[in-house]
């Protein structure tokens, strides 16, 4: 459901985009057209002003042609005779000093015979017959206002795919923060509810011996509620900054393998290796174990008839960073899947809520600002999932 409603805001800023391209393109084809009217005008006009000067007839009233030929003052103009000199030209923005008795200083009129190159390879052009074996030629650019229409096509897309990135990138905001909420308010119930058989047990714990219970199995007891306790904290730290203290990675890494080796298959190899030296970060000790131990339990539900091994590496391969990395011979995934793993409440296994990665990635990335991120997957081979986070100064 979530995919078709992210199509469906694609396909309406789509089809947006596309209505207004269409209007404004019409809109400046439109004005050209009649940019062009106004031109085949003026070049009727020039037409006039010329016969009727070359006649020398003083009752010729040319007032007319010449204030159509004064009224234009947004479209340059160049005209010129057969043989391409310049006869006039309009509205240019000239780079040299303007001479007031029009003559063109040198820096003008090779601005005006480059303008004039340019535009002879347009459509640009009104050839005008002055009169039999005369004629003269009206090239025009397009005024300023069209110029920038010219633009605003590309400018509207612009603007519409930014406030399309704007909205869809605030409704994802919007649904991950309340996607956290519900994971941190779950986490906090979770550890509420655990509270209460958690203290019973305890209280328990204290009879059995009285009770005649075996001293082992008391005591093998007693580590699996304290493990309880663990969880519960776990869980109440969801939400929370929590109290990140110098730790090395090497031990966690290994404490976590090392709690994990008793309650997993024999049939399943752990292999704890560590390149030496001490790792120091600033970390969460109970919430880094957390991520570990999730990793690593992924890991075997991947094995395939419950057979394989596991590689927990922990080492340095750049300056001020440290990484974990935990390695399996499992069923690998496909590229989409791991573009989809760190997702809430994406799982691949009949049973689970999705939500052991998206923790451990919070833990890593907003806890510790850390990385956590598949290196590789190969279906069939397996995979490396790798924590990098910060070394301790």
């Amino acid at each position: 459901m979530r995919r078709y409603g992210k199509v469906a805001l694609l396909s309406a800023a789509a089809a947006m985009v596309a209505v207004f391209l269409y209007y404004s393109s019409r809109m400046v084809k439109d004005l050209s057209e009649q940019e062009r009217q106004r031109m085949e005008i003026w070049a009727d006009a020039t037409k006039d002003v010329v016969n009727a000067l070359d006649a020398g007839d003083g009752n010729v009233n040319i007032d007319f042609p010449l204030g159509i030929l004064n009224r234009n003052t947004t479209i340059p103009v160049l005209l010129t005779d057969d043989d391409g000199n310049i006869l006039q030209h309009r509205n240019f923005n000239l780079p040299g000093p303007v001479d007031p008795l029009g003559g063109l200083s040198p820096v003008n009129e090779a601005f005006l015979k480059k303008k004039l190159e340019k535009l002879s390879s347009t459509s640009n052009v009104i050839h005008i017959a002055i009169s039999e074996g005369v004629a003269q030629h009206l090239y025009y650019e397009d005024s300023t206002v069209l110029k920038r229409l010219n633009y605003y096509p590309y400018v509207e897309l612009l603007v519409m795919l930014a406030f399309v990135a704007v909205v869809y990138f605030a409704v994802r905001s919007t649904q991950k923060a309340d996607q956290n909420k519900v994971w941190v308010g779950l986490s906090k119930e979770t550890a509420h509810q655990l509270g209460t058989p958690i203290s019973s047990l305890m209280a328990w714990m204290e009879l059995l011996p009285e009770m005649g219970v075996d001293a082992d199995t008391v005591a093998e007891m007693n580590k699996d509620v304290a493990r309880l306790t663990t969880i519960a904290s776990r869980f109440s730290k969801i939400g929370s900054a929590p109290l990140l203290e110098l730790a090395d990675a090497g031990e966690i890494a290994s404490r976590a393998a090392g709690y994990m080796s008793t309650r997993i298959s024999s049939r399943i190899s752990l292999d704890v290796r560590h390149d030496g030296g001490r790792l120091p970060v600033k970390a969460c000790g109970p919430l880094f174990e957390w991520v570990m131990e999730n990793l690593i339990k992924n890991a075997v539900d991947a094995m395939p008839d419950g057979r394989g091994s596991i590689a927990v590496r922990a080492g340095s391969d750049r300056p001020s960073v440290a990484f974990i990395e935990v390695e399996d011979t499992g069923r690998g995934m496909t590229r989409k899947v791991m573009k989809s793993v760190f997702n809430p409440g994406f799982t691949t296994k009949k049973r689970g809520w999705g939500l052991g990665l998206t923790l451990a990635r919070r833990i890593v990335e907003q806890y510790h600002g850390g990385k956590i991120y598949v290196l590789r997957s190969t279906p069939g081979v397996g995979t490396t999932f790798r924590i990098e986070i910060p070394l301790a100064e």
